[in-house]
Order: structure tokens, then sequence, then C-alpha cells
């Protein structure tokens, strides 16, 4: 029977040695017949080694992980049994050297006369192609990786876009204002983490957007978070991310403000509402540079700077158990306090000229100056809201003004008659100065005529320092 085959193979062995495939011939019993020179150069085991033997311990002794793999299991020696062709893509053989290499072949049945007499397997090494295709769905995965990146990254850029106007603020030439700029130039250009400091509506945000603007990481995304405009819950979500069901509504994957910071800056605004639990976890990563999502358990690093501002007295909530310690000393690496608008009278011309040019592009108008009596008025009022009220205000006047030199029509008294003891503390001058404009909006607190519009701060924010300074409506 050994003969038939042979003679079979005989009549195409010129081109079966020339062929770049391996080609085995099996007899009916499954020794070898034939072996060409392709097979010998890619498995290592010569003809002479291999002729009259069964293939299948040397190329199948086991599987490419190892486990057994015993010849009732062989594709080859099958197709001799019930003269099935088969077609194979997820095997290995195995060189005389003893390494390994992913195989595709075919096994393919001999009949003579109807009688079947041995089979042939034709063989070719895919391990190029099977890198090939590694290579390519790492690309893709890279390329998947970095849309949801991108697309991240343009959501949270789009929201920053929409959020409302508010003003440059660094301008000024004060004692006070130049020494707090020299502390921005110092620090800016190292990766410090950088602690800021000031009254709301001061210009924190601008001074960590100045920072990141001086720093090495310009050229990569700076993200904020207002650690007061979510619940503590939703606050771990939107800083950490998480995974598909993590909580009930988490229908998909969310990549949170530290991966989309990476290689960038996260500044967390209002960081004194933070919960315990995110203290801690904001904890490991100022210490490690990673975390997991939540309802993940995969390590993320990250390389990012972080910046943190607060309206608080952070060493107080330490003290009164509110506060992790390490945590406070963690941030408080370089601090830079901003001053009070009260504190830089003499800034106010400068900056109103400043707000003045914003105001004039946005809403289309051509306003040149500020009347002399006006900014005497402005001098004399105390800024319980800083720069952020002085914006609001000069924008409510440069709508209502009719000519080109604008008038501050306001009467300040009655916030003045509020506000102008500087022996009272900065919580019940800020108390009293929402409780003002919430008089004013008849106690509205959303909307376009509403209090926290007038404050331009978020809703959220709003009735957080409501919640925090207990003020509620008689």
């Amino acid at each position: 029977m050994a003969a038939n085959i042979k003679e079979f193979l005989a009549d195409s062995q010129l081109l079966l040695n020339a062929v770049g495939e391996g080609v085995y011939g099996f007899d009916i019993d499954g020794n070898a017949v034939f072996v060409n020179p392709a097979s010998e150069q890619m498995t290592g085991w010569l003809s002479a080694e291999l002729l009259g033997k069964n293939i299948h311990k040397y190329h199948h002794h086991s599987h490419a992980n190892g486990e057994p793999y015993p010849s009732e299991e062989c594709n080859i020696y099958n197709t001799m049994r019930d003269g099935v062709e088969r077609k194979i893509t997820h095997e290995v053989f195995w060189r005389k050297d003893g390494t390994s290499f992913p195989v595709e072949y075919t096994s393919t049945p001999v009949y003579k006369e109807g009688e079947l007499i041995g089979a042939v397997a034709v063989f070719r090494d895919v391990s190029q192609q099977r890198l090939a295709d590694e290579k390519l769905k790492y690309a893709l995965k890279t390329v998947q990786q970095l849309t949801e990146k991108l697309q991240a990254e343009n959501t949270y850029l789009q929201d920053e876009i929409n959020e409302s106007w508010s003003g440059s603020g660094l301008e000024g030439n004060s004692k006070t204002f130049r020494d707090m700029l020299k502390q921005i130039n110092l620090v800016a250009k190292t990766d410090s983490t950088v602690l800021i400091l000031g009254e709301n509506g001061t210009g924190k945000e601008v001074v960590a957007r100045n920072l990141h603007q001086l720093s090495q990481r310009h050229n990569s995304p700076l993200v904020k978070v207002n650690c007061a405009a979510f619940s503590a819950n939703l606050l771990e979500s939107e800083l950490f991310g998480h995974e598909k069901g993590a909580f009930t509504g988490a229908i998909e994957r969310h990549k949170g403000r530290f991966e989309l910071a990476d290689k960038g800056t996260l500044f967390l605004d209002e960081i004194g509402e933070l919960s315990p639990e995110a203290q801690s976890k904001l904890l490991r990563v100022l210490q490690e540079r990673e975390f997991e999502r939540v309802g993940g358990s995969k390590t993320i690093k990250v390389d990012l700077r972080i910046i943190v501002a607060t309206n608080q007295d952070l060493f107080a909530m330490v003290e009164q158990g509110t506060f992790r310690m390490d945590l406070y000393y963690r941030l408080n690496v370089f601090p830079i306090v901003m001053p009070a608008l009260r504190q830089r009278i003499e800034d106010i011309p400068l900056l109103c000229n400043s707000i003045l040019k914003q105001l004039n592009i946005k809403l289309n108008k051509n306003i040149t100056g500020i009347n002399k009596r006006s900014l005497a008025k402005l001098a004399n009022y105390h800024w319980p809201g800083n720069i952020r009220e002085l914006q609001n205000i000069l924008e409510r006047e440069v709508i209502l003004s009719t000519t080109n030199m604008l008038n501050i029509s306001q009467n300040f008294s009655k916030s003045h008659s509020v506000t102008n003891s500087a022996n009272k503390p900065l919580a019940e001058i800020e108390k009293a100065y929402i409780i003002e404009v919430l008089n004013d909006c008849s106690w509205r607190i959303g909307g376009d005529n509403g209090a926290a519009k007038i404050l331009a701060m978020p809703d959220s924010t709003l009735r957080s320092r409501m919640k925090k300074l207990k003020i509620t409506r008689q």
C-alpha cells in the first residue's frame, strides 16, 4: 500500500519540491513517505529523520500552551481514517530545536480506484501573518483609545466653551497683585502641586489657567473640576471614571477627568467640598499617580500636575476633622493667596478697561471708557463679590448704556451699608451679600433672572454655599 502512495507522489515530486509550502505524504498506516525541502527548512527535521515514521510525535507532541496533544486528536491522521479533508488554522508545529511556530494546514485524503491509500498534508508558517494581525489589532485598539480620549476631551472642551464668560482678571499694578504674579512665575515651570487660596470671585481659575499656560505641559489639556458641583458619589465617578454597570445608570464606560488630564494639568476647584472617600482616592493619586475607575479593578497610571483652589480655611477643616491632614500637607506645597478686590482698589481702572474691551466684543458695543465719577463710585464700594461682581456690574451697565462713555447708574449704598465693616468676618460679609441678591431675585436661584446667574456661579455651587452659610428663606 505504501508503494501506491509513493508512486502517486512520485508523479508530481518535482512540483512538490519546488513549492514554498511544506508537504508531507502519508501511507494508510500514518507513516511518512514524502517530505519536501520546504518542510525541512521550516521544521529543522530532515526527510531521512522522518520517512517511515509517525510524524505526530515530532510536530504535535503538545499544544502551544504545553497541554498534551493525543494522537487521536490529530486532524491529519483523522483524515487518513475517515477520508475527510480538513483545513486547520489554530495549531502549532514543533521544530527540531524545541521551538514552535503557528501553522495553517490542509490534510487531503488520497484515493486510488476508489480506495483510500493515504493522505497529503500541506502547511505553511503563518508567524509573520499572526504578528501583522497582532500589530493591526494593537493599532486598532490604540486608535480606539485615542478616539475615545479625543471624544471625551472634545465633550469636556465644548462644556468649557459653553460656560459663562468670566473675563481675564490677571491684570493689575498694585504691590499685592505684583507679589502674587511673582509667585506664579516662580512655580509655573515646575510640576509642584499648587494650592490657590482666595475669596469667591477673585480669579482663582484664571491663576490656574496661567500656571498651566506657563508650564511645560501647556500643549496638553487643562481639565477643570468644580468639586462643589457634584454629589459625593457622582464626584468620584467624574474624577476617576466608572465602568459599565458600576451603578444604576452607568450604561457605558466613562473616563474620568484624571484620565482626560493625563500629560496635562488637573484643576480641582473648591477642593474643600471633597467627600472623605474622594479625599482618600485623591491622596493615593498624589502619592502613587494611579487609581481605579469606580466599579473597576484595573489600575490606571497618570502623569499630570494638580492645581487646587478653595475659598475655605482648609487647616481649620483639618482641626474640625472634615479634611484629611495628610492630604492637606500634600496639597499645601506651594500656596498662592489671591488678594480680594477691596485689597487692590487701585487696580479697578485697569480691570475695567480690560473687561470693557471683552464686553465690546461679546455684546457688539463700542464703549471707549468709563467716567471718573463712576470710577470713584466703584472705588468706594467694598466688593464682597470681587472681580466677578465687577464683571457682572459692568456687563449690566454696558447693556443699558446708550453712549460710548460708560456711566455707572447703579446705587451701591444698600450693598455698601451691609458690607463696609472691615471688622466683619468674611463668611458674614458673603452671607449678607448672597441674601441681598436672593432678595432682589425673589429668592429664585436658577434661570436667567436667578441669583446664581447674577453671582456668576452654577446653581449647585450657590445651593452649596447657602447650605454652608445656613442661608434659608424666612
